[in-house]
């Protein structure tokens, strides 16, 4: 596929943060120019609303006001950078109002829904004003989605980001502090609070938020059940002997629940190289074979295997490198980003808008100011056939300031952009 403009927005916070990153980084690998809408940057304001110690009606109306504001700079960022695509990640700020303003200017525009439909149900409400909706469960929920006006529904699984979930060498002091010959990484919903409780007499760590009040499991959280950053998780993935990766459930009572989508961790575990116990998912088998994950089915098999593997590291090894050779090969996010703007493609007509290309250098210019383009072009690592219109993406992307000639290719391109609104 051609080379594409595209913006992804984050959201402020939560679990698909760092999904968005992986997805940026991997369109960015594609070779496709890449801008991302920082908005957990508006985070520390967006909570400072909740000290104004106000009436919960005021504080409800201040805070839509600032997401509405984060929606306009989301707008202005679409105007400065004209994308062929916004792709918007799960809770990401984009309001009804400028999900429509984006519509009625022709910016094509999809969201990754990376969360459970059932329990996350504001896709409700926003799923028809996007030009591609793509999600991680299949079922009624395509139905569900055709039924309120969104006929473009894609199935797209989580993946891995292969040069960051990757092996990696601990050192000893590392190994100390993330190693373990058991180890659970991920929020303490009741299920696995249930489960975890038969494991304590195990050398067992716990990393990740919402395990607090259980005082059964306190003794393993670690870092006082602080936020585990995505270069920490690899460390833990690859100092501890057995993963386990058991998918979150609000019923206490359904340890292993044998729903349907398959968590980022599973995929994110296999590519780092780790081995990990997996409970059974039904769509589990589309994305792996049955000698590539080891599964358990219930918390009788799970301490049956946890027993037999603790004394076989080298068949933790075999079944940890099929399972890597698996994502490598077909769970990437490169591969995702490639299956949404193909299906995009599909399925929206004349997309990609054919963009007119304005030529760098013109036959009458000056010598010295052909010299002086050059340089720049070299500077940031550009063809000379490069279009104006990708010049003035890359001079964005610097950092620090400005010379003469970057603050003149970014005044002709404001100047332009006031051109043709004004014809």
């Amino acid at each position: 596929m051609e080379t594409l403009r595209i913006l992804v927005v984050l959201p402020l916070y939560g679990g698909s943060l760092p999904i968005g990153r992986y997805v940026a980084s991997a369109l960015q690998q594609e070779g496709h120019l890449t801008e991302v809408f920082e908005a957990p940057d508006f985070y520390p304001a967006y909570t400072a609303l909740s000290d104004l110690k106000v009436t919960t009606d005021r504080l409800d109306y201040l805070q839509n006001s600032f997401l509405n504001v984060i929606g306009q700079s989301i707008l202005a960022k679409v105007e400065t950078f004209e994308p062929d695509l916004v792709l918007a990640m799960a809770q990401a700020p984009l309001s009804r109002q400028a999900l429509k303003r984006l519509r009625r200017d022709g910016v094509a525009t999809a969201m990754w829904f990376v969360e459970d439909h059932d329990l996350f149900t504001y896709w409700k409400g926003f799923a028809p004003l996007y030009d591609v909706f793509a999600v991680i469960q299949k079922g009624p929920f395509f139905e569900d989605l055709a039924a309120i006006g969104q006929p473009n529904a894609l199935y797209l699984p989580l993946a891995a980001q292969p040069d960051f979930h990757k092996p990696v060498d601990l050192s000893p002091v590392e190994r100390r502090k993330f190693g373990s010959e058991v180890s659970f990484m991920g929020a303490g919903y009741p299920n696995r609070r249930r489960a975890f409780r038969e494991l304590v007499n195990l050398d067992f760590k716990i990393w990740g938020t919402e395990w607090e009040g259980d005082h059964v499991l306190e003794p393993l959280l670690q870092l006082k059940g602080a936020r585990v950053t995505p270069e920490e998780c690899v460390k833990i993935f690859n100092g501890t002997k057995i993963n386990l990766n058991l998918h979150s459930s609000v019923q206490a009572d359904e340890l292993v629940t044998f729903g349907d989508f398959v968590n980022p961790r599973t995929f994110e575990l296999a590519a780092c190289g780790a081995f990990q116990l997996v409970d059974r998912r039904t769509l589990m088998a589309e994305a792996f074979a049955e000698d590539e994950l080891a599964i358990f089915e219930s918390m009788d098999e799970l301490i049956e295997k946890i027993e037999y593997f603790s004394s076989r590291p080298e068949e933790r090894q075999v079944w940890a490198e099929r399972s890597r050779a698996r994502v490598l090969k077909d769970h990437t996010y490169a591969r995702r980003m490639r299956c949404l703007l193909e299906f995009t493609a599909q399925r929206i007509p004349g997309w990609p808008r054919p963009r007119a290309a304005s030529p760098i250098f013109a036959e009458d210019y000056p010598a010295a100011l052909k010299a002086d383009i050059r340089a720049l072009l070299a500077r940031l690592g550009l063809p000379e056939d490069v279009s104006f219109e990708d010049l003035v993406w890359a001079v964005r992307q610097q950092r620090g300031r400005l010379d003469d000639l970057d603050t003149a290719v970014l005044f002709l391109d404001e100047w332009r952009k006031l051109y043709r609104r004004q014809s």
